[in-house]
């Protein structure tokens, strides 16, 4: 099984991918981000800072810069991109993500979405699309502050052994 995280270089996108490995580290899975880019779109690509305001599109230097910026921040993170037409709806983008992980057989899928998971949603969020898929759960992360969860992983139960032997007092 593993944890996948879409990735498009956003601070959350970021604190999700960490938050995957720290949790990955707990439950031993394997960590996927996965980068979906629409093809030639230059508006797409300057609004997510994957090229600058002079720059012209350029797949494998944007594919290099995400896969890159995943392995620097998550060494053991492995990464996958996929391209879509170049206006594809939120809809697509989204349907390339829930794809991969179900290829992967994902037990979870960290989404930083700073809106995903509010009752009322937009129709076209990438976020809210990847939600509602039940294949896998969903961790949604929304700030983009560090949790506390070397704590949690510190008290974890599943990290003090157990013994089955009567252990005097």
């Amino acid at each position: 099984m593993t944890f996948v995280v879409p990735f498009d270089g956003s601070e959350l996108a970021e604190t999700a991918l960490i938050r995957a490995v720290e949790f990955s580290s707990v439950l031993e899975e394997n960590v996927l981000a996965v980068s979906v880019i629409p093809m030639d779109n230059v508006e797409y690509a300057r609004e997510r800072d994957w090229i600058g305001a002079d720059e012209t599109f350029d797949l494998d230097a944007i594919v290099s810069a995400l896969h890159r910026q995943v392995t620097d921040l998550c060494p053991t993170a492995d990464f996958r991109h996929r391209t879509v037409d170049r206006y594809a709806p939120p809809g697509t983008i989204a349907k390339a993500i829930r794809r991969e992980a179900k290829k992967e057989d994902a037990s979870m899928v960290f989404l930083g979405s700073d809106n995903a998971g509010r009752i009322v949603s937009s129709m076209s969020s990438v976020g809210a699309n990847i939600a509602t898929d039940e294949a896998y759960d969903v961790v949604i992360v929304r700030h983009r502050s560090p949790t506390k969860i070397r704590l949690l992983r510190n008290n974890s139960p599943h990290r003090k052994p157990k013994s089955d032997f009567y252990l005097p007092e």
